[in-house]
């Protein structure tokens, strides 16, 4: 087309400016083309696109249009479309032609790139409530996967601009390691953390995660390439290095939540004047709670067939096998909490003695309830402690406490009572 140009130019006497009008003619024509088609390709093939995404019901037409795949796709074939004009209209031997095409070339390259963008956008949007997503770091990966695609996307742009191979510029960069390294370093150890984080189920969205080290004590709400974002209890947003989660240690409640239930692991502390052997009274009073009476009565048989074996005397209680009054009370907490509604008889559980203190002999109650919702678990837990507190005097316990400023006044009023003079008459 530009050949005929330039002949109708010079049939007109336009011989000196022949070629450079039949340049500006064509790249007139092109423009016009494209503008035309521009046209009907946003305001009518798009509109419509966009009319029928809005009313479709369907998350993935909504997706589409949301991150303007269709959008940089009519610009990508916009592009195709003026390189196929630069071909059929244009002479392909001038500065101009290699030009604009290389100026195409960089155009079809990036909107490629912004295509793929839009499609990995896509699928984290479809896939945030999957349960991919769940198991998976899919944010991290996939931003990993963009600057990847970016990088070499900016090589080859490179290669286009200097008319070089790519391979060419990969060798030249080989030198410029270091500074890359430096430059990337944390996309570089947010990637490799993100890969053994999804490699090894580490971490996952909604995980309770716990990290005294930077204040991380609540769920995990975003995994991107180089940070993690947790929601601590008090709304608070804490931001962690994505490869700190490798190089630190960190907590995962996920396994107490896919169990089902959630661990109470307290003691009381008995206060060790109060601990005796059971006198009869007490061990027939004992007799009569329901959970007691098979210890109570297995008990009572084999400590009075050893006594008459052994021929014990009654001089000593040291000589004689006999209850207590702290191992009955374990023994009913126990059976108690065998009993309990809202703990899981699946799991592990028990009563149990630690180390004696100074301030007296720890019982330990080791149980798991049957939630993992935190203010029902702390409902459980008080319920339960509340019922044990209120049960000690029954087994002629009490529980250990330092004396309080009350004690100590009721104490000197004691002492002030006893060394009064008596009053005269």
């Amino acid at each position: 087309m530009q050949q005929q140009i330039i002949e109708w130019l010079q049939a007109m006497g336009m011989t000196r400016f022949s070629h450079a009008l039949s340049v500006v003619a064509v790249l007139a024509v092109i423009v016009l083309i494209s503008l035309l088609i521009h046209l009907l390709v946003h305001k009518c093939v798009l509109a419509l696109f966009k009319r029928r995404a809005e009313k479709n019901a369907t998350q993935w037409s909504k997706a589409l249009l949301r991150h303007k795949l269709f959008n940089r796709t009519t610009w990508l074939l916009q592009g195709i479309l003026f390189q196929i004009l630069l071909q059929a209209l244009l002479e392909n031997n001038t500065p101009v032609f290699y030009a604009l095409m290389t100026a195409v070339q960089l155009w079809m390259i990036m909107f490629s790139l912004l295509i793929g963008f839009s499609l990995l956008d896509v699928v984290q949007y479809l896939t945030v409530r999957s349960t991919l997503a769940r198991q998976l770091p899919l944010r991290g990966i996939l931003q990993s996967i963009k600057l990847v695609a970016a990088i070499l996307v900016c090589i080859l742009m490179i290669s286009v601009l200097l008319g070089k191979s790519p391979g060419v510029l990969l060798t030249g960069l080989g030198a410029m390691t270091a500074v890359l390294m430096l430059v990337f370093k944390d996309p570089i150890l947010g990637l490799v953390a993100g890969i053994q984080l999804a490699a090894n189920d580490m971490l996952k969205l909604n995980d309770w995660l716990d990290m005294p080290k930077y204040g991380a004590d609540g769920a995990v709400i975003d995994i991107n390439l180089t940070t993690v974002k947790v929601q601590n209890w008090d709304n608070t947003i804490v931001t962690i290095p994505a490869y700190a989660l490798i190089s630190d240690s960190f907590k995962n409640w996920r396994g107490m939540s896919e169990s089902g239930g959630r661990r109470i692991k307290r003691s009381i502390t008995i206060d060790a004047s109060c601990i005796h052997f059971l006198s009869d009274e007490e061990s027939q009073a004992l007799s009569q709670a329901r959970l007691l009476v098979p210890y109570m009565e297995q008990k009572r048989k084999e400590v009075a067939d050893w006594n008459t074996q052994h021929a014990a005397s009654h001089q000593s209680p040291l000589n004689n096998r006999a209850l207590t009054n702290v191992g009955t009370f374990r023994v009913w907490l126990e059976n108690w909490l065998r009993h309990h509604p809202q703990i899981r008889q699946d799991m592990l559980l028990m009563v149990r003695q630690l180390s004696p203190t100074d301030n007296g002999l720890p019982i330990e109650v080791y149980a798991f309830t049957n939630t993992t919702v935190w203010g029902e678990y702390e409902q459980i837990q008080c319920d339960i402690f509340d019922y044990i507190y209120a049960a000690l005097p029954h087994f002629g316990l009490r529980v250990f406490q330092n004396p309080t400023g009350t004690d100590m006044r009721a104490m000197t009023e004691n002492l002030r009572g006893a060394t009064r003079p008596p009053s005269m008459p």
